[in-house]
């Protein structure tokens, strides 16, 4: 380390710092003394020395240190420790462990670095080849940075070139060449196997769903076996495979349907083929979670009109939604309770309240279950029922008068986005015929569109929501959507703004909020074998705020019926809980607690998947090595050559970095000199007392 010492004034400066000290000392002991001269022009020499000193401080000199450090060439081994490399990776560790002490040994700093962990030093016997995946630009990713900004000249990658997640090592750019050591048999064996499934993770009760299985098979022409889907060990359906070819790939379509709820497991499997290499691949399981979860709505109508068969439309091309359409006037008992108890998530009614009075009845019923309702009104509304029955929007009309609007959308309503251009369009769809009269909107509740009488904007509510009450409602203030339909369609050929304003508006109305004060979820619904499964936990009050301190018992059985209790307290510190140890299956949970003396129960699912990526693929993929290699400006070697690397980073060592950093501070800022002046101001303090001075 250098320091160097830099004055912010300039030089001459330090004169008067000598002068004020030597004036203040000469003032000071000035007077005769009764010690002697000696002891006086030694006392004298000390203050004037502290007080020129502080002076200097106080000009603000600085101090610039410069350190300098060697930073030695490293290098690191990165070792593909995954499944595919275990029979071909393991004698070549022997001379990776030779190769890193002969590099030491050279001047350089060697370490490991493996998918799951870097191994300090030479000893790499540790290294298991266990990994169930292979992500190669994942672990130079690694290597990138935990060495930033070092002098990392040289990456050895011990590896068989087959990647099977993330992307293709050749596609990143790396301030460092790598050198690839090459293992592993380019040649295929004679293999057939289940390379992909494709599936979807969710399904709807009763609805049939899709499984499609990749089959791929090596050399083995002139062969065939069965492709089944299986469910709990009974075959769903089989098919023929016959391998017509040396490289054969065909896709093999399966329909599958379940009438029972929760995470459903499938199994598609391969008969064994005589010949073929290994039967590890020839199976693969599926998991999918049947659902009971489409949104109920009940639209309840007055009379068939135009815009119901547009509500119908709409709704109905979207699966989440199971649509149920009553016309009052085509009802034999208009008046009776078409709901039930049939548990709707939304009510959507046309034109009731209305002036003939046909399910007026039922409104009241509507309200007291609290379920959403989304009025839409027309020229037969009840406007004055409708004002006592709702708190979202006041209409004081003149009874028979009606105006036409076009809409306006609010900008400030922030639920929905809508691009510039769509709104552009909304303003072209012809208009609504409204009730005139004055529009309250009442506190509370938010204006979707406004209404727009020719070119003229107006303050007067189009369409409202209202989701802060404990009964979500919305209300369009018009009839003649089924227009919007088909004049956007005429314009761009299709539904789609029209469609997607009011399918978000029955999201909204139609969503169940959670307001259960327990609630426990595993924070993924899938996880991997050997991966700990974790569960968040969350515990509230009557006014939704979070407590702590609840025990929380957790009950956890697998597809064969067998459980394990667990037990933990719910804290703030930790509000999760981890599991470890779980083999591959679906799993149910049962968790339960007491708050404020309930009892309180949690039921769900969740699966822990085995990875078997490594199987798809064993054939060894040198060409990605070679290119990888290349553009970085290393060196594609098998391990017979690696020796021949190895003297040649030696011959060639790049040299050692000197990294300099520089530090600039306020001379006053050292904490060392405070303690200096206080030392020489007590000494002088010291001997002026032991010898009577005051």
């Amino acid at each position: 380390m250098r320091s160097e010492l830099i004055f912010q004034t300039p030089y001459w400066f330090i004169i008067f710092c000598l002068l004020a000290g030597g004036a203040y000392a000469f003032l000071l002991y000035q007077p005769e003394a009764s010690w002697s001269k000696k002891l006086n022009y030694a006392l004298a020499a000390l203050r004037g020395i502290v007080v020129a000193f502080i002076c200097f401080l106080l000009l603000s000199p600085l101090v610039r240190r410069t350190e300098s450090v060697i930073d030695k060439a490293k290098i690191v081994f990165a070792v593909d420790n995954s499944e595919s490399v275990k029979g071909v990776g393991q004698p070549v560790l022997k001379q990776i462990t030779e190769a890193a002490q002969e590099l030491n040994a050279a001047g350089y700093e060697v370490s490991i670095q493996t998918f799951d962990k870097t191994a300090e030093g030479l000893n790499i016997d540790s290294i298991r080849f266990d990994q169930r995946k292979t992500d190669l630009s994942g672990l130079l990713q690694t290597v990138k940075s935990n060495f930033e900004g070092r002098n990392l000249t040289d990456v050895i990658l011990l590896s068989d070139g087959i990647v099977n997640q993330g992307v293709a090592p050749t596609f990143n750019q790396f301030p460092f060449k790598v050198n690839t050591v090459a293992v592993g048999d380019t040649i295929p064996d004679l293999d057939i196997r289940i390379k992909d499934v494709v599936n979807n993770r969710v399904a709807y009760l009763g609805n049939d769903f899709p499984i499609r299985a990749d089959i791929a098979a090596n050399g083995l022409a002139g062969k065939s076996t069965t492709v089944s889907l299986k469910q709990g060990g009974r075959i769903i359906a089989t098919q023929q495979v016959k391998i017509d070819r040396g490289t054969f790939f065909k896709s093999f379509d399966f329909t599958a349907s379940s009438k029972q709820k929760g995470i459903q497991h499938y199994t598609i499997e391969l008969g064994t083929v005589q010949g073929e290499a290994s039967d590890r691949n020839n199976k693969r399981d599926v998991y999918i979670d049947i659902i009971d979860g489409r949104q109920k709505i009940l639209l309840l109508a007055l009379t068939p009109h135009p815009d119901v068969k547009a509500l119908r439309s709409l709704i109905e091309s979207n699966d989440n939604y199971e649509l149920d359409v009553n016309i009052l006037t085509a009802s034999a008992n208009p008046n009776a309770d078409v709901a039930g108890n049939k548990p709707y998530d939304l009510i959507i009614l046309h034109q009731i309240p209305n002036m003939l009075g046909l399910g007026n009845p039922m409104v009241r019923k509507f309200l007291d279950s609290k379920r959403p309702i989304f009025y839409i009104l027309g020229n037969q509304s009840a406007v004055p029922l409708l004002n006592t029955l709702n708190r979202s929007l006041t209409v004081n009309v003149n009874q028979g008068q009606f105006d036409k609007v076009a809409a306006r959308y609010n900008p400030l309503f922030q639920q929905i986005n809508f691009n510039e251009e769509s709104l552009k369009l909304l303003e072209r769809l012809p208009p609504l015929s409204v009730p005139f009269g004055e529009y309250t909107v009442s506190p509370g509740t938010e204006t979707i569109l406004f209404q727009k009488v020719g070119t003229l904007n107006t303050s007067k509510p189009l369409l409202v929501l209202n989701t802060a009450t404990e009964q979500k409602t919305a209300i369009l203030a018009g009839e003649g959507i089924w227009q919007w339909r088909q004049e956007e369609f005429a314009l761009t050929g299709k539904h789609e703004l029209v469609d997607n304003l009011f399918q978000k508006i029955i999201q909204i109305l139609s969503v169940r909020d959670d307001k259960r004060k327990f609630r426990i979820y595993p924070v993924r619904p899938e996880f991997e074998e050997g991966e700990e499964v974790i569960f968040q936990t969350e515990i509230y009050n009557d006014i939704y705020e979070p407590v702590y301190g609840q025990e929380v018992k957790l009950d956890i059985t697998d597809e064969k019926g067998k459980s394990k209790q667990y037990a933990y307290t719910h804290t703030a510190e930790n509000p999760r809980y981890n599991i470890s140890g779980l083999a591959e299956g679906v799993y149910r949970f049962q968790a339960t607690t007491t708050v404020k003396g309930i009892s309180e129960k949690i039921n769900g699912q969740f699966v822990v998947r085995k990875v078997d990526l490594e199987l798809a693929n064993t054939t060894a993929d040198f060409g990605m090595l070679r290119e990888l290699a290349a553009k970085t400006g290393g060196q594609f070697v098998q391990p017979a050559s690696l020796t021949q690397l190895i003297q040649k980073l030696k011959t060639d060592r790049e040299p050692d970095r000197l990294d300099s950093s520089e530090e600039m501070v306020e001379l006053i800022h050292l904490k060392w000199l405070f303690f200096l002046i206080l030392i020489l101001l007590g000494a002088e303090w010291g001997l002026r007392k032991y010898h009577g001075g005051y």
